[in-house]
């Protein structure tokens, strides 16, 4: 995909970010979702790919836009898989709690995961962690071995979990090893991109959490050279159904980072809603609107953060 595709994507988030902004704090999480995904459709119209959305707002059925299958884009140029989450966290725009993003992946067609809405089990660490962290591993083991290969004690390390009644046995475990927990109310894409960035203050992310989300978070953690692996959790016939119609027979199956993300070629780009630990959020002012975003791109392994002006009288035509 041509690098000037990148900052195309990046007017995507910034969209929906700036059109769902405006219901931070204000308790309507399915208001500020709507306008996200508006903002979110249309600009991508206006970008010069032939994109097929295989993440999204749900089925056809379910969602009027940017449903699983969709034809998105202007309808000439590369073709791409596009996995999307306009609002990714939206009890944290509701509530106007750090950490919401608007946030796309694409890929050359065919190579991103279509998994489905259901829930993921998780891994993910930075390049130390690289063919030394196992999903199926005690987790003992896993901070024992990224602590060795980072060069620290384990007590030195920092896990993220979701906060959730599943987890509290091994949020359990972790702090009787001696490592730090820190819990995450919603939302585990940036968490996990955390993990692969140095001076985070974020070692692993494990835990169970979405699916759609942990393709997304893949694609950036592959551009940050570092290691995730998965496994799709069905929790009824209906979702095991769906399991084998992706052609997954095992339902233990581990998927790794190259099952997520195939190839070498894919983009991450992300931008601020509230503002979080990586990104700051949407700021208003009287004449001007300013986004902070990144952009990765897998190919050249570059990571961009992008600080944006938007002239309030002119955001209509943007």
């Amino acid at each position: 995909m041509e690098r000037e595709l990148a900052l195309e994507f990046v007017r995507v988030t910034e969209a929906a970010a700036l059109a769902s902004g405006h219901l931070i704090g204000r308790g309507d999480k399915n208001g500020a979702d709507q306008l996200a995904v508006d903002a979110m459709r249309s600009v991508l119209d206006t970008v010069h790919i032939r994109g097929t959305v295989v993440i999204g707002e749900g089925e056809m059925d379910e969602a009027p836009m940017l449903y699983i299958g969709e034809q998105v884009g202007a309808g000439d140029g590369e073709e791409v898989d596009i996995a999307v989450d306009p609002l990714e966290g939206t009890n944290l725009v509701a509530k106007g709690i750090p950490g919401a993003i608007a946030v796309m992946a694409v890929a050359k067609k065919g190579h991103l995961l279509h998994a489905p809405d259901m829930y993921m089990e998780k891994i993910v660490a930075g390049p130390d962690g690289v063919g030394v962290v196992h999903l199926d591993a005690p987790i003992e083991e896993n901070l024992r071995e990224l602590a060795k290969a980072s060069g620290r004690d384990v007590r030195d390390l920092t896990v993220v979990l979701l906060d959730r009644e599943r987890h509290q046995e091994k949020i359990r475990r972790i702090r009787e090893a001696g490592a730090r927990v820190k819990l995450i109310s919603d939302g585990d894409v940036s968490p996990a991109i955390a993990a692969c960035l140095p001076h985070s203050g974020v070692d692993m992310l494990v835990g169970s959490g979405g699916a759609p989300e942990g393709v997304i978070a893949a694609a950036a953690v592959k551009c940050l050279g570092g290691t995730m692996q998965g496994r799709l959790i069905p929790e009824d016939d209906a979702q095991l159904k769906r399991l084998h119609q992706m052609g997954v027979t095992d339902a233990q199956h581990v998927l790794t980072l190259d099952d997520l993300v195939r190839g070498d070629d894919a983009f991450y780009v992300a931008t601020g809603i509230t503002d979080g630990d990586l990104l700051k959020g949407v700021h208003y002012g009287k004449r001007y609107a300013t986004t902070y975003s990144v952009v990765m791109r897998l190919k050249t392994g570059t990571v961009r953060y992008i600080t944006t002006q938007h002239r309030m009288d002119r955001m209509a035509s943007k």
